[in-house]
């Protein structure tokens, strides 16, 4: 997305410039299940999105994920940014059946133009000709993949904002941040946890099941594929066993529905960190906590060591790093990150 246009533009560069604007791999894991926490913010960090606008947004959200084969963990949707905790499965192959299906979850109400163009695919598939085999090529290949469902995520809805608003241009300032989180762990709720809780620490709510554009919210409300995030993330429990103990996640051991927790303020948080103190987990995910928007992975130390090693063959770089501790402000468990922060570890 940068201008750096070609290789021969970038070689009569200094080598320094270039190297400035290169960006860093992604972490992606393609052979086997991932989670991910994923941010994305409006140009200029602008408060474009009013209530209607993240209403249309958490639509796009449960359509575009269905189409990918992405499950929705849990949301939060804000007037400048959001924050996704998705798990993309192992991709397999997909059936013509159910790529038909995925496919019309993107057109609910097709035009006359589409309808015909969905039975000539149909015709093509049957026959199983060239076009059926690159038709689903290329349906596949946005399948089961953390960037192409973000990238047709914000395309989408940008198309929606600009259109709604009469504007162009571009919405979000820049590539989508990413955190790669251990599947099925103590990761996973934490960070669970610290998404649902953005309502509490912009002063929305005092407790997000108050805030209707939370995935907690939503699954409180009944909607059925936000429960099956959370009931994922708490090991598959009944749904009132898992609303229980997320609670107790969200607000401390033995929290109740009367007891919404403190707010710790950040200057608050810096004088207990310079004096050794701790605190209770729930209250410092109402602190926005940057290891787990910028630590890269977020999982156990074997865990990040081996993304760490991955990432190291892959690219060629941090060969001497380890797995980062969090700092000892609580009991963080067993969590470590792969990128340490040595400034503005919390705000």
């Amino acid at each position: 997305e940068l201008f750096l246009g070609t290789d021969r533009f970038c070689e009569r560069l200094p080598h320094f410039f270039v190297l400035c604007y290169m960006r860093k791999p992604r972490l992606k894991l393609s052979t086997t299940e991932a989670a991910y926490h994923c941010i994305s913010r409006t140009v200029n960090g602008e408060r474009l999105f009013d209530p209607t606008a993240r209403e249309v947004l958490r639509h796009m959200l449960w359509q575009v994920a269905d189409y990918c084969g992405i499950q929705v963990l849990t949301y939060a949707l804000l007037s400048n940014h959001f924050h996704l905790l998705v798990r993309v499965p192992v991709k397999v192959p997909i059936p013509d059946t159910e790529l038909l299906r995925r496919y019309s979850v993107l057109y609910p109400r097709p035009t006359r133009y589409q309808t015909a163009r969905h039975e000539i695919i149909r015709q093509q598939l049957a026959e199983n000709g060239p076009e059926a085999v690159e038709w689903r090529r290329r349906q596949s290949a946005l399948m089961g993949d953390i960037s192409p469902f973000m990238q047709i995520l914000k395309e989408r809805f940008t198309i929606w904002f600009n259109k709604a608003h009469n504007r162009y241009g571009t919405l979000w300032s820049e590539r989508f941040k990413s955190v790669l989180v251990e599947p099925q762990s103590h990761a996973l709720q934490t960070m669970a946890a610290y998404i649902d809780l953005n309502s509490v620490r912009a002063g929305l709510a005092r407790d997000p099941k108050d805030y209707r554009f939370c995935g907690y919210a939503e699954a409180v409300a009944g909607k059925r594929e936000a429960r099956m995030g959370l009931q994922y993330l708490l090991g598959g429990r009944s749904w009132e066993a898992t609303q229980s103990a997320y609670r107790e996640l969200l607000f401390g051991t033995g929290a109740g529905d009367r007891d919404h927790g403190a707010i710790v303020a950040p200057q608050d948080l810096q004088r207990v960190i310079k004096a050794g103190g701790r605190l209770p987990l729930a209250a410092v995910l109402r602190c926005r906590v940057r290891f787990l928007s910028d630590g890269a992975v977020l999982g156990a130390k074997a865990y990040v060591a081996t993304q760490l090693a991955r990432y190291s063959r892959e690219t060629g770089r941090r060969k001497n790093s380890e797995p980062k501790p969090l700092p000892a402000i609580t009991d963080w468990g067993d969590l470590t990150v792969m990128r340490g922060l040595r400034r503005q570890q919390f705000d």
